[in-house]
């Protein structure tokens, strides 16, 4: 059975916006100085972890998860670190490491856990308080300029989360700077729907998102106009999922948040391990139907993966019911109930002015400014823009990494 003691400060008022950092390690005389040190650093809420015995996990048990680990490997090092690396990406606090590394070996695992600076024994307090004071930094200029993230996805083909996606994202780009990415890699249509013309392919910004800035990530997209840009595939490439990671598109979403106020995602209908992760990401999930019982099965089984399978909270989670007819055989209670999700949105069925305006490559606001679906996505839009980021209670209970057994495009 693992032992721990665990060294909680007293919390007052300044201290609850501080950032948490755990220090966890199997030497109870090493922790003692790292957490004497790490105090002398202002912003820090500190705490520490003493494994006597057990399980390797650093974070074995911990719950909430810190924003920040300072570990003081062991003789188990190995197993330690290996332990962080089974660990999804965003259940890796950000990782500062300690103590004695063969160092090859040890070195090539900790950064492969994610460590942003290794402090070798014995510890120099001036280098300690400077990595932490450059994650705080880092931490600070992401949460002041962090844009939102909106998801839209099919629970059946077909169903208009590309209209969705497109018409939202030009609404929302009247009033800040937004990023429309297509993320379906092969048959993506978000920039026919605003007719432009991708210079360069999403994937080859995922394959250096390590290496951009804001200045560079503008230079690879599209623009429809100078507040709302496209990522998308170019029309004569065949992109496959495996060809991107998940870390990159991570990096991706962390820098475009950086770099706009929105940032609008339209999702493929699968799940596989870039949409989950843009699901995971996502400060809201728009899930599109109509009112057919083939939609409300598929749709039925959608939401049940993205609550149970992939954990997105219900408050991240929102219907959308496009075409809408109060005289539909499947009416908006039994979707509602259905999918538990109450307050369902609505766009009415207006099928000529949608297709005009896909068939011209103009967004609904440009094209018929005045018609019903129109303005209930301008509705829409002021809705999103007036509410407030979700509070995140914590860390998705399971990986993104999973995959799951999709439906193919209908």
């Amino acid at each position: 059975m693992l032992k721990t003691k665990d060294s909680r400060l007293t919390v007052d008022g300044s201290a609850r916006s501080a950032c948490r950092l755990l220090i966890s390690g199997r030497n109870a005389q090493a922790i003692e100085h790292l957490q004497s040190a790490c105090q002398a650093v202002a912003g820090l809420q500190v705490g520490t972890r003493l494994a006597s015995n057990g399980h390797c996990d650093p974070l074995y048990g911990v719950d909430p998860l810190p924003d920040i680990l300072l570990l003081h490997v062991s003789a188990h090092w190995r197993e330690e670190l290996a332990a962080l690396l089974q660990r999804p990406p965003t259940e890796r606090p950000a990782l500062l490491v300690s103590g004695n590394l063969e160092a090859a070996e040890g070195m090539r695992l900790a950064m492969q856990a994610g460590a942003r600076d290794f402090l070798p024994e014995p510890l120099d307090e001036h280098e300690l308080a400077a990595a932490l004071q450059r994650i705080l930094q880092e931490r600070r200029a992401s949460s002041a300029s962090q844009g939102k993230l909106l998801a839209v996805m099919n629970a059946k083909g077909g169903s208009g989360a590309t209209l969705v996606a497109c018409n939202l994202a030009h609404r929302l780009s009247l009033q800040g700077n937004v990023l429309l990415i297509d993320l379906d890699l092969q048959f993506g249509s978000v920039a026919h729907y605003l007719d432009v013309l991708p210079t360069h392919s999403h994937v080859d910004v995922l394959q250096q998102v390590h290496g951009l800035d804001s200045v560079a990530l503008r230079g690879f997209c599209a623009h429809y106009s100078p507040s709302l840009h496209v990522l998308g595939g170019r029309a004569n490439e065949l992109c496959l999922p495996q060809d991107v990671q998940a870390e990159q598109l991570e990096a991706l979403f962390a820098l475009a948040r950086h770099s706009f106020d929105w940032v609008v995602v339209d999702l493929p209908r699968h799940i596989d391990h870039l949409t989950g992760t843009a699901l995971e990401q996502a400060d809201q999930v728009l899930v599109v139907l109509q009112q057919s019982i083939s939609h409300l099965k598929d749709a039925t089984r959608l939401m049940r993966i993205l609550r149970d399978d992939i954990g997105v909270q219900g408050s991240h989670l929102q219907v959308l019911v496009n075409r809408y007819n109060k005289v539909a055989p499947v009416s908006l209670k039994d979707i509602e109930e259905a999918l538990r999700c109450p307050a369902a949105l609505l766009l009415p069925n207006d099928f000529n002015v949608v297709s005009e305006s896909q068939n011209a490559g103009v967004p609904l606001a440009v094209h018929a400014p005045r018609a019903p679906i129109t303005q209930a996505l301008k509705q829409i839009a002021e809705d999103l823009q007036g509410s407030q980021a979700p509070v995140r209670e914590g860390l998705l209970k399971r990986a993104v990494g999973r995959l799951f057994g999709g439906s193919s495009h209908a």
